[in-house]
């Protein structure tokens, strides 16, 4: 076998051989729980191990029982120690070393994943969702960081699960960074393999926009609840579509884990929210950013106060300080009348600590997660069941119930609730209620090819921000739908609503016409030095990026919405076409083994090189998703791929799909199933 001398001179960059000072934790920083310890002696020592491999053996010693203590008493290797003292944070792209402006930009984007402003857990690496993180460990952080300085414009840095697996020769017009997360071999792609092998240091959940180093803050979700919030109402409250939630009350819980973006959305649509909350920490932060309008722990005070603002037809969020199952129960009890009701806790982590079992504090909650996890399992799913049950009073009672593609419904029905279940059997059908994508963001949005846009200023400047604003509005005509007009709106009032949490940045949802116009237009302004360079990329709740049946491809209705193909396509089209950085992952927004999602990340410089990536790569990322929900015979996505195809005429062509007769399939199915299954029983 090699020495580890030989192993460290035959590579150049690497971690150094000094050991950095002992971490200094600031005081009031949220911390990750807890995990729990779940591996065996064996794997235990490979988890040791893997930790090692990043660091000379002269050093071993001092770190070796570091590491265990971690594992032990943290439940992962975090590597601490190697944490950069002080604040992270997105500098301007000027102030980062690098060999090219990908490297650069890049270097951004994960420092401001990591900013105490920003992450949920920064010092466990971990941005939102509860779990999600831009990689396992501190030493990945600086590893990837040595990386980035070297990468130039003929190579492609590679990152496995938070690992950068090296550097390797490629061509210009390749992607400067290449990311899979969590991607985990059918027969281990579950919660309790995944936890395990992310315990041991070889899986790490990047949420896409964690792991994809594209995270904005809290804005991101803030546009896709208020485009989801006032076409709800439009849907289901007979709203106009030139007037907002005024006089309607929106109830919800989750303040941090899931970004906390609902009180901050509701009140831009014009309506009142209550956000339950059961992590205090979490609620302060929201109000001392103007979030929140009010926080109170006493739901009379609370529902007293909201009776009066609807009468008033006036805004305003409140945060309850409590278990949104004690709140609904108070509701229910009380008869209060509520028109749009959600959840947007982290259930896609309930076991795991997004979700907070009825009866208990936060800080129990917290301590079983470490001490008792089957007890805290078990409260966990008597509080679902306890929240299905009131959801099921209060939308009997006219309640417009959505699920905010949490993976809450799945969670109830992995609780033991089959009644949520359509057949009663299994989730293929989906649930009784409907995914927010089945009746609100798929249909009005998704299928036209309507998702989440976004751009950072990697200058660091606000005012190149203003610009940028500036250009979007004019490349939007907010008379050709409703959806234009809406975010015509939202970006017209974007400096007002003071949405900028971390690095300047901005969402804007935008089909592929728009986003290509908007694109080409702020390549122009890099190019003409009006602005600084710009990163441009995008949520993974979008049109083409991600399959989950039980969020983005939710309306989905020809079987197709088990398979994967859309999010792998949209990862390898976009490798084909320039992207400047792409990535893969399992898990999303709903869990592992429940989505995969491909994102993507593009630098614009001011190059042509860059709008010719901008033409094929954005039309290509947004377009293979409105024909895969064309071809599910989605009524809105066929009507955009028959556009499409006469405006692309000799250029591009989708396949679109020939409807069946109704009655002719009925009719026939009906006899030969008949007689196959007479009993009706189902196979």
């Amino acid at each position: 076998m090699f020495t580890n001398l030989e192993i460290a001179d035959a590579m150049t960059i690497k971690l150094s051989d000094q050991l950095p000072e002992a971490p200094e934790f600031q005081p009031g920083i949220r911390r990750a729980p807890d995990r729990g310890f779940h591996l065996s002696r064996h794997q235990a020592k490979i988890a040791l191990k893997n930790a090692l491999r990043y660091v000379p053996q002269e050093l071993h010693e001092k770190l070796a029982p570091e590491f265990l203590n971690e594992l032990l008493t943290r439940g992962r290797i975090y590597a601490y120690r190697y944490r950069p003292q002080g604040r992270i944070y997105a500098k301007s792209i000027d102030e980062y070393k690098g060999a090219c402006i990908e490297g650069r930009a890049f270097q951004v984007m994960i420092d401001n994943n990591l900013d105490f402003e920003v992450a949920l857990y920064p010092y466990e690496l971990v941005t939102y969702g509860e779990t999600g993180s831009v990689c396992q460990n501190w030493l990945q952080y600086r590893l990837i960081k040595k990386y980035l300085e070297v990468l130039t414009d003929r190579q492609t840095l590679v990152v496995m699960s938070g690992h950068p697996l090296g550097l390797f020769p490629s061509r210009p017009e390749a992607p400067r960074v290449i990311i899979t997360n969590a991607l985990m071999v059918g027969m281990f792609d579950n919660p309790h393999d995944w936890e395990i092998a992310e315990e041991m240091g070889v899986a790490n959940y990047g949420q896409m926009t964690a792991g994809g180093w594209m995270y904005i803050g809290p804005q991101g979700i803030v546009h896709g609840t208020f485009n989801t919030l006032l076409n709800a109402g439009r849907l289901k409250l007979g709203i106009p579509h030139d007037r907002d939630l005024r006089g309607h009350l929106f109830v919800s819980s989750g303040l941090g884990g899931m970004s906390g973006a609902q009180p901050k959305a509701v009140e831009i649509a014009g309506g009142v929210g209550i956000i339950a909350e059961v992590d205090y920490s979490r609620i302060k932060t929201r109000h001392d950013q103007g979030w929140v309008g009010m926080v109170s722990d006493d739901l009379e005070e609370i529902f007293r106060t909201a009776g009066e603002y609807l009468r008033k037809k006036e805004s305003i969020s409140i945060a309850y300080h409590g278990n949104i199952v004690d709140l609904l129960e108070y509701a229910v009890e009380k008869n209060i009348h509520i028109d749009l009701l959600t959840d947007q806790t982290s259930c896609h982590a309930v076991y795991e600590g997004g979700y907070c079992p009825q009866g208990i504090t936060f800080e129990e909650r917290t301590r079983l997660l470490a001490e008792d996890r089957e007890r805290f399992n078990q409260l966990v799913d008597r509080t679902l069941q306890r929240h299905f049950s009131l959801i099921k009073t209060l939308t009997e009672r006219g309640v417009y119930f959505f699920d905010y593609g949490n993976s809450f419904m799945k969670a109830v029905f992995d609780a033991g609730v089959k009644e949520i279940s359509k057949n009663g059997i299994d989730e293929k059908d989906g649930f009784i209620w409907p995914s927010y994508v089945e009746d609100i963001m798929g249909p009005m949005l998704f299928d036209y090819g309507y998702g989440p846009f976004r751009w950072v200023c990697l200058s660091g400047r606000h005012e190149d921000l203003v610009k940028t604003d500036h250009a979007a509005m004019e490349c939007i005509d907010p008379h050709r739908r409703g959806q234009d007009r809406d975010n015509y709106i939202w970006i017209r009032d974007a400096e007002k609503n003071e949405l900028v949490v971390g690095s300047e940045a901005r969402i804007l949802y935008q089909d592929a016409e728009g986003r290509i116009r908007i694109a080409l237009k702020f390549n122009e302004m890099v190019r003409n030095r009006e602005i600084g360079p710009v990163m441009l990329g995008r949520d993974h709740h979008d049109v083409s990026g991600t399959d989950s049946p039980f969020r983005e491809t939710a309306n989905i209705k020809d079987g197709s919405n088990v398979m994967a193909d859309m999010a792998v396509h949209c990862f390898a089209g976009n490798a084909a076409r320039g992207m400047s950085l792409i990535a893969l992952h399992n898990g999303g927004g709903v869990g592992i083994g429940k989505s995969i999602n491909g994102g993507f990340g593009l630098v614009l410089d001011g190059s042509a090189r860059v709008d010719a990536i901008i033409k094929s790569a954005l039309l290509w990322d947004v377009m293979g998703g409105v024909a895969r929900r064309s071809w599910a015979r989605n009524e809105n996505s066929v009507a955009t791929s028959m556009e499409f195809n006469r405006n692309r005429r000799g250029d591009a062509q989708i396949t679109i799909p020939y409807l069946a007769d109704e009655e002719l399939v009925e009719k026939l199915v009906g006899e030969a199933v008949g007689k196959q299954n007479p009993e009706g029983v189902k196979s």
